[in-house]
């Protein structure tokens, strides 16, 4: 159980968005170091960086073509090494994406393991042993080389598989997880892991990590090879840390992962809350958690007391919380990421209520979620502070409306979002019972009913959680006696026998005696 996330906060960098310092319209690493004070300073004390290592950027960078060069675009692995140095001078962690279970089909091991002659990285990939067969439930990639046969693709038609091995072996061509080709490809992910470990990264965000065994329908498989990674990874770097892109934490976590994500898409009902028709935090009061706080107090459970869910205020992959979550309720929004426990995530310019820019033309693969990766909105100056590029040169198109937030003028506003924001994370931080590993249960969440109310604690203190972002006046059953009041946004509650009455578009905090 590493110490250093009981406490973590994490904001994520799409690097190309971000902050821009040669002037060519795409972010770089010199930027993202530039702005680790702002980050800090907002009570972020760690970072995962999207995905930058050398890519043809079919994918936004998740198509890598060599693992072990930073791509050129944002610096050199000097520089990236240097950002990882700043940051830990700033008592600040960094993650990188890594992107295990697939390539770019410009990766010089995907054009070895093209050639017709048996070579070191022939079995890399997952290939069929004719191209009349293509494997079964996967895309394939076909008639591009002499090699003859059909290779999986795991998304995008220009990103093969990486082949770890079958948990169930059917056809001739189907490789078992101990054949030398996928302990090859294993071994090769280690070596990826230490060399930007001993660079100073300090963990990974692991892109699609329960996809990279075949054939594993209970992924018994895939938790065994992460099970594998996890022993390496404790024998050599006892500090390392990994979140995982699986959503089921009752895999991840066996697997060896600290953390997995509640992620957008599956069984989570994540969206019930942000993202759907009626938005539960929508202050029209129409929507419903009722489903999300079950799901979740069973997918808690299979976590166990060590395991670290993550809910995200975004992500380079969801629309913006801005395009359905206005005004205060971006507020409230916060309010209830930053008292739930797990590591919180937040998305660059989340803090600020960016916006998702609609109409955009797909930029690098981005296609419906082009709007969520705009440059971030930094000040008033030319290209709201991202990029002194001409206009037309930025990577996306930024929010072009008139009233657009931005940093530096939310800075300065006491009653902004940043402001917030940085209360509700100086509060989690000042107390026991709201930090990641504190005990929840929840006191109030019925179907169809506003408010949601949970009960946060630790050894030494009990603090109850009452969230209505309904634009109305709400009732609750209360039997607890409410002591200091310790974070307050919009109205408050009024306690009586039994029953406490919550203002409209209110979030409180208040220890319990």
């Amino acid at each position: 159980m590493l110490k250093w996330l009981d406490d973590a906060v994490f904001y994520e960098i799409y690097p190309q968005s971000f902050n821009d310092t040669n002037a060519d319209g795409i972010g770089d690493f010199n930027g993202i170091t530039e702005k680790l004070d702002y980050i800090r300073e907002l009570g972020c004390n760690a970072i995962w960086i999207n995905p930058c290592f050398a890519s043809p950027f079919g994918d936004a960078g998740y198509d890598v073509s060599d693992y072990y060069t930073a791509a050129p675009r944002y610096g050199t692995n000097e520089d990236l090494r240097r950002v990882f140095d700043e940051a830990h001078k700033r008592n600040m962690h960094v993650f990188l994406d890594l992107v295990p279970g697939h390539t770019s089909v410009e990766c010089e091991w995907f054009k070895k393991s093209m050639k017709a002659e048996k070579n070191e990285y022939t079995d890399r990939y997952v290939w069929t042993d004719t191209i009349w067969e293509e494997p079964q439930g996967m895309s394939s990639i076909k008639g591009i080389s002499d090699r003859d046969g059909c290779c999986a693709v795991n998304f995008f038609s220009h990103q093969p598989a990486l082949n770890y091995g079958f948990y169930k072996c059917t056809r001739p061509w189907h490789q078992p997880m101990d054949a030398e080709g996928p302990k090859a490809t294993l071994e090769e992910l280690k070596n990826i892991m230490r060399f930007w470990l001993k660079m100073g990264c300090d963990g990974f965000r692991v892109d699609m990590a329960g996809s990279l065994i075949k054939h594993d329908e209970n992924s018994e498989g895939t938790i065994k090879l992460w099970q594998n990674v996890r022993e390496f990874l404790d024998k050599e770097f006892p500090e390392a840390a990994m979140v995982s892109e699986w959503g089921e934490p009752d895999k991840s976590l066996r697997g060896g992962f600290h953390m997995d994500f509640l992620l957008h898409f599956g069984p989570s009902h994540y969206n019930d809350l942000f993202r759907c028709e009626e938005p539960f935090f929508s202050d029209r009061g129409k929507g419903d958690a009722f489903e999300f706080v079950e799901k979740y107090k069973e997918t808690r459970a299979k976590a166990g007391k060590d395991g670290l869910i993550c809910i995200p205020s975004g992500n380079h992959d969801m629309d913006r919380l801005a395009r359905s979550i206005k005004g205060d309720n971006l507020k409230i929004s916060f309010a209830f990421l930053l008292s739930m426990p797990g590591v919180p995530f937040i998305y660059y310019g989340d803090e600020i209520g960016m916006r998702y820019v609609e109409g955009l033309t797909s930029v690098e693969g981005g296609y419906g979620r082009t709007g969520s990766r705009s440059p971030m909105q930094w000040d008033n100056s030319v290209n709201a502070g991202f990029s002194t590029a001409p206009k037309e040169k930025l990577y996306i198109k930024q929010d072009e409306s008139g009233d657009r937030p931005n940093a530096a003028a939310q800075m300065s506003d006491e009653n902004s979002l940043y402001n917030e924001v940085k209360r509700l994370i100086k509060t989690r931080k000042e107390h026991s019972a709201l930090l990641n590993r504190g005990g929840l249960e929840f006191v109030y969440a019925e179907k169809n009913t506003y408010p949601i109310a949970y009960l946060r604690t630790s050894e030494d203190e009990k603090i109850l959680v009452v969230i209505n972002p309904a634009d109305r006046e709400v009732k609750m059953p209360c039997s607890y006696t409410l002591g200091e009041k310790i974070y307050s946004c919009g109205g408050d509650i009024s306690a009586s026998v039994g029953e406490i009455t919550v203002s409209p578009c209110t979030a409180v905090f208040y220890t319990i005696k």
